[in-house]
């Protein structure tokens, strides 16, 4: 192979490596809101959770906790795993606080879901 024909195809494996990397971050979304029961969530119109310990309390009778976001939609945490598991012990730690979490979000059928790949409390 020539230098030419090489230097042509190291830039072709640079060009995909860059679009590789490119995609890999494409559909990851920035939330801030609050962690509460879902229950709490749809039927009471809350903005805010009630309080840390309602949160709680309704997580550990197994209400799921979801994120309402300041734009007022509401993200279900889920799994990317197969068999997939529930986010509630991931996200218990922040129920009733104001979080910022980064993951992958999907939407269907008027459903708003989130991976989570970082969550962290906000000041």
């Amino acid at each position: 192979m020539s230098i030419r024909n090489m230097g042509k195809v190291l830039m072709a494996m640079a060009m995909v490596t860059a679009i590789v990397a490119w995609c890999s971050d494409a559909g990851k979304s920035t939330v801030k809101g609050y962690v509460l029961d879902s229950a709490c969530a749809f039927t009471k119109g809350l903005k805010k959770p009630i309080s840390v310990d309602c949160a709680t309390a309704c997580a550990k009778g197994g209400s799921p906790l979801v994120i309402l976001s300041d734009s007022g939609t509401i993200y279900w945490p889920l799994a990317d795993t197969m068999p997939s598991v529930g986010q509630n012990d991931k996200l218990l730690p922040f129920a009733g606080r104001r979080v910022t979490a980064i993951g992958k979000t999907y939407e269907r059928g008027g459903s708003t879901a989130l991976v989570i790949e970082k969550i962290e409390a906000q000041k």
